[in-house]
């Protein structure tokens, strides 16, 4: 291990490690690519690839956030912008769950779809994007349905669950199992040229709340549809609440919703 921060250090005069230096750092000493960008944020050393993180988070801060692992319970519209960003932002450890395949109507809108992906599993498109964006993050994959059974153990270990869900009755799954995991839940749906945030902590009830009197199970996107900007601003949102939550840094939006209306570029906030 000394010889390894040797390394790095020498080869990060400025205090930046590039990619180059990290690649052969795990050759060298027969490491993996998180196991050596572990190393250089422990030793104070900042990985190139996020210098212009440098500026809102600290190496420290970066630090946790590889540290950390998230769970985004979905891969479709939501959840392929959430991984996107949450794999460049530098959360080390990323756990992806969805059971279903690409089909053409996910072209207009979903991250990970193209032509020549129609008919693949989405959480194989996720863990190949991932691995292409950041190869130094770890990536587990759950090629199923989302439910009471599996919940616990596919959220183990997890800090922070994330709702990319299209199920309201999925979304009410999840969210009890993070309650009785203790665990904060961010919720994100859209719909049309409108969405909805909120960030659940242990003991709260909101997206009880939001869905108690819901009767369809698939909600208005099912009559209403998505273009292709409103899950990426919905997510976007979705992650700096992941990121505040991870960091306990700014105010969440707990117990509390923000509606967007991209429409009238409206955005209204209620309290839960």
């Amino acid at each position: 291990m000394h010889q390894l921060q040797g390394f790095l250090t020498s080869h990060a005069p400025d205090g930046l490690l590039p990619w180059g230096a990290q690649e052969e750092s795990a050759e060298r000493f027969g490491l993996t690519l998180h196991q050596v960008e572990e190393a250089a944020l422990a030793a104070g050393i900042l990985p190139a690839r996020y210098q212009r993180n440098g500026k809102t988070l600290s190496v420290e801060q970066q630090y946790k956030l590889f540290k950390s692992r998230v769970a985004v319970i979905g891969c479709g519209g939501l959840g392929g912008y959430i991984l996107e960003e949450l794999a460049r932002l530098g959360v080390g450890d990323i756990v992806a769950v969805d059971f279903d395949v690409f089909e053409e109507h996910n072209l207009n809108r979903q991250l990970l779809s193209c032509p020549d992906e129609i008919g693949r599993l989405k959480v194989d498109a996720a863990a190949e994007r991932v691995a292409k964006i950041n190869p130094a993050v770890k990536f587990t994959a759950f090629s199923e349905a989302f439910a009471t059974e599996n919940g616990p153990v596919i959220l183990e270990g997890v800090q922070v669950a994330v709702d990319a869900l299209d199920s309201v009755g999925a979304r009410l799954t999840l969210a009890d199992i993070c309650n009785e995991l203790k665990l904060p839940f961010v919720h994100g749906a859209i719909c049309g040229w409108y969405g909805q945030v909120a960030t659940q902590y242990p003991g709260d009830a909101v997206v009880e709340k939001l869905y108690r009197s819901c009767t369809e199970d698939k909600g208005m996107e099912k009559i209403y549809g998505n273009p292709s900007f409103t899950p990426a601003v919905i997510a976007s949102l979705q992650v700096a609440e992941v990121c505040k939550v991870l960091l306990g840094q700014g105010e969440t939006l707990r117990r509390r919703v923000l509606y967007l209306n991209l429409l009238d570029m409206e955005l209204e906030e209620l309290q839960l």
